[in-house]
């Protein structure tokens, strides 16, 4: 499973958890303007957006986890199992496969308005990258800094949807997510009014209670609620670093740790990496399970006029700062 959430506070932020039970060797990858992006329907981009995001490289093709373009625009792919249709070659429709959707997506546009437009000319081809490499089921988060929307292709076709809160995790469909939140409208903040009974003098016995019903689970549907009421009533930093903390706060709130998530077999499903990208400046930070450490990369430190992928390995290993007892306070 996974989650994606796209904040606003001085600059736009945009990033996901990546939940699964393997890594598959991605590295966060730079594609300059110049980059051929060759489609498997003929057609290549000899020139477009640059962007920056986490891929798996293979036979030198990113194919992204998430991504964000030097326009701001980002995307995520999320898991989306027994929901998820694509379909056959068109004729009449721009045949675009699941592993090139987000490329060609933020190769051309600049905000979502645009990719909604892209988006109704495009068939979701049923296409696999390798006999190795099949397709995943997948739905997908668009953000800029105004508006987010979700792309989902099932039964009834490509569905795209204004997503109000900027948060997506995975099955079922996104309208069941937003009527879900209605279950939890009484949520608060603040500490809560006795609406039992007139007749009882009842008092909060402690801080936190306004939240008492927010789900803790590790459900799509709960993370889901969980992602958005942390999201939507934290506060907004000062600096840009002060935002980017919080930003990984957010993500942290619906966190999979090793052995909760049990898949059976010895295998258990875990976050393996958190991301922000702060696309104002088009500098993706992330951390791993393995490494609590902020690590970043700015985009714009590659040429983005250059024709060849920038990989970055993923900074592996626990950083600890340990305090000299030089530094120690002696009153």
């Amino acid at each position: 499973m996974c989650m994606a959430a796209s904040f606003k506070s001085n600059n736009h932020f945009f990033g996901r958890n990546l939940d699964l039970e393997i890594s598959f060797g991605e590295e966060v990858v730079v594609t300059p303007r110049r980059f051929p992006f060759r489609y498997r329907n003929g057609d290549v981009d000899e020139e477009h957006h640059a962007m920056i995001g986490m891929a798996l490289v293979s036979d030198g093709y990113p194919l992204y986890f998430d991504a964000t373009n030097e326009k701001g625009l980002s995307m995520a792919g999320l898991n989306f199992p027994d929901q998820t249709r694509y379909e056959e070659y068109s004729e009449n429709k721009v045949n675009i496969t699941p592993f090139e959707f987000i490329p060609w997506i933020l190769g051309k546009c600049e905000t979502t308005v645009q990719a909604r437009e892209l988006i109704k000319t495009m068939n979701l081809w049923n296409e696999s990258f390798s006999k190795e490499l099949q397709l995943s089921p997948l739905h997908w988060m668009i953000s800029d800094r105004d508006s987010s929307i979700v792309v989902e292709s099932t039964e009834s076709g490509i569905n795209i949807y204004d997503n109000p809160v900027g948060i997506l995790t995975n099955c079922p469909p996104f309208p069941y997510h937003l009527q879900n939140l209605s279950n939890y409208m009484n949520l608060s903040a603040g500490l809560p009014e006795n609406r039992f009974s007139k007749e009882l003098d009842l008092k909060a016995y402690s801080r936190g209670m306004g939240a008492i019903g927010l789900p803790g689970d590790l459900s799509s549907s709960s993370r889901l609620v969980k992602a958005s009421f942390t999201k939507m009533n934290c506060l907004k930093g000062d600096t840009v670093e002060e935002d980017i903390t919080q930003f990984f706060h957010i993500m942290d709130s619906v966190q999979q740790q090793k052995g909760c998530c049990d898949l059976g077999n010895g295998k258990y499903e875990y976050t393996i990496y958190t991301s922000c990208c702060d696309t104002d400046e088009g500098i993706y930070y992330y951390r791993t399970y393995d490494n609590s450490q902020i690590n970043g990369v700015d985009m714009k430190h590659t040429d983005l006029d250059g024709e060849g992928l920038y990989k970055f390995p993923i900074v592996k290993g626990q950083h600890i700062n340990m305090i000299d007892r030089y530094q120690m306070s002696i009153p």
